[in-house]
């Protein structure tokens, strides 16, 4: 099994394509399910919700997000989402990779938005809301952005790439954007060390994991590693590789018609009604039930990274 294709917390897949590196996701999740576990990835994330209120995390940073609203996920940017209310939850995520909005040459454009942009200078707020107008305004942006990406009518990439050029002109008024390099320091440390933690769990998922392992890495005492990664990620260890197992066996579940017992050993997991138990818990439905697609919005949370 390649391992490389199912990496979901830091991925090397390309959203989009080469020539058009961007891609839009439309996830509803039933009430009761945990919306999105903590991951990073190298490209750009606008995440809008659409429905339901939940508690978002960017890095260290924690604030609820409730429907209208949106966050700005910068590349290298911890994240995950959490369910405030036992309620349905609806979003969109349009990640992409800055260099779309690159141009051919070195320019004025270059040099005074994109290269801000990526050295994280000059960049969106992360929380955007509607109680501003201009923050309103890039809310409007992104879902023409949305609908556009949906309908994808001849030359909606056109549309796409000029419609971001435009809302990072709006930012570039004084008072407007966020330098993120003055906010880095003591957190950093931490935010790297949870990075270690989460592509040792990526890698030897497959295999038995012990807390012992994990605290090693950093290193610290066991029980004060369990203390950092439920903090930082609010589950956990053990919950935490259960949950990123269960994506992967979600997504194996889609890909073939492999039995039940062989995918469940194939991502970690040496108990098979262990396995259905917590894959029932997070999915909220049976391993064969998510296969035929009995339950309506179950599992859709791993479609997207």
């Amino acid at each position: 099994m390649d391992r490389t294709s199912q990496r979901l917390l830091k991925e090397d897949r390309v959203h989009g394509d080469v020539m058009f590196p961007l891609a839009a996701y439309w996830i509803e999740l039933p009430a009761g399910t945990h919306v999105l576990d903590t991951h990073w990835h190298e490209e750009a994330e606008f995440f809008m919700l659409l429905e339901g209120e939940i508690l978002f995390q960017v890095d260290t940073d924690y604030f609820p997000l409730r429907a209208g609203e949106a966050v700005f996920i910068e590349s290298g940017d911890i994240h995950a989402a959490y369910a405030l209310q036992d309620s349905p939850c609806r979003f969109c995520a349009l990640v992409f990779h800055p260099d779309l909005l690159a141009s051919a040459q070195y320019d004025t454009i270059q040099q005074t938005v994109i290269l801000p942009l990526l050295e994280k200078r000059q960049s969106f707020p992360r929380h955007l809301t509607p109680e501003m107008a201009w923050q309103q305004e890039l809310l409007h942006h992104l879902e023409r952005l949305m609908e556009a990406y949906a309908n994808k009518m001849p030359g909606f990439e056109s549309f796409m790439k000029g419609t971001l050029l435009i809302m990072l002109s709006q930012i570039a008024i004084e008072g407007r954007s966020v330098n993120h390099t003055q906010s880095e320091g003591a957190d950093t440390t931490k935010i790297n060390r949870l990075k270690k933690v989460i592509l040792y769990i990526q890698d030897n998922y497959q295999e038995p994991i012990r807390t012992r392992d994990l605290s090693e890495l950093i290193p610290m005492s066991e029980g004060q590693f369990c203390r950092f990664f439920k903090a930082m990620t609010r589950k956990t260890p053990v919950d935490y590789i259960n949950s990123y197992r269960i994506r992967q066996a979600a997504d194996l579940l889609q890909q073939s018609e492999r039995k039940i017992s062989d995918i469940a050993m194939d991502v970690g997991f040496d108990n098979v009604s262990y396995f259905i138990k917590v894959f029932r818990k997070a999915m909220k439905c049976s391993p064969s039930e998510f296969r035929k697609g009995a339950v309506q919005g179950a599992g859709q949370s791993q479609l997207y990274p």
